[in-house]
This record gives C-alpha cells, structure tokens and sequence, in this order.
C-alpha cells in the first residue's frame, strides 16, 4: 500500500524520534524536542494509503464512521525511513511522513505557527505606504504575481500601474488570479455618467464610502478598478480600512461593536428588472473571532427591522462607525490616474469618491469583480509551485 502525496511539498521540519502509544492517542517526540499528540481516530481518518485516497484526485475515499470509535493499533513506530507507522487492529497498516505529520500536528505550539503561516493582516490608516505594482511583472513572473496577491490578502488594497487603457484590458491582469464574477453589472462595468443611470456610480455625484453589492449573501471579494482616461475635476479615490475603523470601535465603545456584530441590516439594490436583498450584520467575524467582513453601504441600506429595545443602540453603532470612517486618522486619498488600477478586498476595505465635473473632461473607469476564494486559491498554488 504506497502512500499517496499531496500536491503540496512537506519539508522536514524535524524528525521523528520517539513513539509512545497511550490510552486513546499517540504522543509523537520530535527531534527538537516537541511533543505532539494525535488521537487514534485522528490518524485513521488521515490515513493516506491507496485503499484511504484515491490518487487521481486525491481525495479521500474512507469514511471515519466505517471503523469502530474506540479503534486502537497494535503498534506504533518509528520505521526504517523515518516514516510513522501504524498497524491496526483490524489489518490496516498506515505511514505518515513527518513533513506532512509536523505541519498538521494539533498541539498549541504547532497550532500557532499554522496560524501565523495563514498570513497576518496588517491594518493600515492615512498613512498607508500603498504597495504598487507594474503590469508587465503582475502579468510575467509567477513571483511578482505572488507578492501582489498577498499584498490584496494581508492589507486589503494595491495599485497596479502602466496597465494598458484599451477597453477590456483588465480582464487578462483579472485572470491572472482567476475567473471574473459576473453580477448583474456585467462581467465588466463601466464607471462613467449615464443618463439612464442604475446606480449612483454611473453619475458625477459624490459616493460616500461603501462596499460594493452587500446585497448579496456573497459580498465580491476582490473589486478592480481601472482608469482609462480621467481628464475630468475632482473624483478623486478615498479609501478606509474597514478592519482598522472596527477594530478602533471595538476600543473604544465594545457594546457598539458588538451590536454591529450580531444585529442584522437589510441592504437593497433594485432596479428596473432585478430587486436584491440580504440581510446580515455590519461586521461579521471568522470562526476565530477575528474581523472578517465589513458590509456597509449607506445609500443602498433598508430601514432597520430590530427588536424596539435595541434600536436606539443599534442607531448609536451604525451613527459610531459612520463618524469613526470620516475620521482623518482612518482615511488614504488619492487620485487615480489613465492607466493606473485600483485592486482591493471589497469585504474590508470601504470606497468612495468625491464628486466630479463631467464638463471638465473625460473620465472613464473599468470595474470587474473576484472572489475572495479565487485570491486564496490562487496564493496557495503559486506557493506550492515555488516549493518545487
């Protein structure tokens, strides 16, 4: 029974060195001195022989719930190769390299450095150092690539510059991520005066700042936006850290935070032939607890629907996090410019633009939208080509 390899390489952090089977687990003792737990149950379930996975796609075939809960080896070692071995009871014989074994260990030192290898967010302010990017390298070198789309992970906004200003040509620098999501805008949008306007964008007004289409249950989680032509006054871009504003409500009135967390607000975007609505708070947090999404649109926001006793305090937050946004400390202005492109994370960082004189020249922007998932996808499989 050959064991089956991830796509991803598992480098040998530290060997094997001793084995000790216990009541219901394994205790590992790696070579630096660690020690490392794994259940029984744990090692069955990720057993990666040919009869467990199948090698075509390497996905699993077992099923936990096809061996007895309280299932036990009859030994366990260290074999001749390094590799952890496991003979079970019922006959079944399971290997573990230690690279694979050491970066899926559960014990809180091995937790933790699982999580920091997630990447860390790093919240920004007015003072943003903005990382900026040339097309040609974006488009050329996977490792270019690699380091803008960690940059859209772990700040949430970048520049793309000396992008070609032909229509459409944002899709390709789109694609090097993934597939585009269409909306009900298109798989392109075009950012410019309309006279049959279906959305405020498509006007010279001002637009306060927003995520784009928290209608949906899915906010987009990657937004693109590329200048073509701006000969036009104002319209200026003003960005804010989502995370940043709500982490600084969290500070400094939690009881505010936590209405924004778990009272649900009811968006809406409607036009002549379609009418979407979701209903989900204003920030909502990840299995860990930590900030994951901000959804706020002002101009797009239903009346509040919450219980009478909470509305005064949901009135409070929603008015807290609106005030904290406007805030100078928070805020990063710039003007984007013919064949510059702004790239950012939608569900975190909040957007606007200052109003514009469209008798003063063109202006004309191109917008496209990415999943979160796709940015995520895409890191994953650049760092394990890079491994190779």
């Amino acid at each position: 029974m050959s064991s089956i390899a991830d796509y991803r390489v598992y480098p040998l952090i530290s060997s094997l060195e001793t084995v000790e089977c216990l009541e219901d687990q394994v205790h590992v003792k790696w070579a630096d001195q660690r020690l490392s737990p794994f259940h029984y149950l744990w090692l069955r379930d990720n057993c990666p022989c040919s009869e467990c996975v199948y090698g075509v796609t390497r996905e699993q075939v077992f099923e936990i719930a096809d061996v007895p809960e309280n299932l036990r080896p009859h030994s366990a070692e260290i074999d001749p190769e390094g590799l952890l071995l496991i003979n079970w009871e019922d006959g079944h014989r399971s290997r573990f390299e230690p690279g694979w074994l050491r970066a899926h260990a559960y014990d809180d030192a091995s937790r933790q450095e699982q999580l920091e290898r997630r990447g860390q967010k790093h919240y920004w302010h007015h003072d943003l150092d903005l990382p900026v990017f040339d097309y040609q390298g974006v488009m050329e070198e996977p490792e270019i690539l690699l380091q803008w789309l960690l940059a859209l992970r772990d700040i949430g906004l970048t520049q793309v510059r000396n992008v070609p200003t032909d229509p459409e040509s944002l899709i390709a620098l789109a694609k090097r991520i993934s597939f585009i999501r269409e909306s009900n805008f298109g798989v392109l949008f075009n950012v410019k005066p309309k006279a049959d306007a279906d959305s405020n964008a498509y006007t010279p007004f001002n637009l306060p700042l927003h995520t784009d289409l928290p209608t949906r249950e899915l906010q987009p989680g990657l937004q693109f936006l590329h200048c073509l032509i701006n000969q036009a006054s104002g319209g200026d871009s003003l960005f804010v850290d989502g995370f940043s504003v709500a982490r600084a409500l969290q500070e400094e009135d939690p009881a505010a935070f936590r209405h924004l967390c778990e009272i649900p607000v009811e968006f809406r975007n409607k036009d002549r032939n379609s009418d979407y609505r979701c209903l989900a708070p204003i920030i909502a947090l990840d299995a860990r607890g930590e900030i994951a999404e901000v959804r706020m649109a002002n101009f797009l926001r239903g009346p509040f629907t919450t219980a009478p006793q909470l509305m005064p305090a949901l009135y409070h937050a929603y008015r807290r996090f609106i005030e904290l946004s406007r805030e100078p400390r928070f805020q990063f202005r710039r003007r984007l410019n013919e064949g510059e492109l702004w790239c950012f994370d939608n569900r975190r960082s909040l957007h606007a633009r200052d109003a514009f004189d469209p008798t003063s020249g063109v202006r004309h922007l191109q917008g496209c939208y990415v999943d979160r998932d796709e940015l995520l996808s895409r890191i994953l499989v650049l760092e394990r080509q890079r491994m190779l």
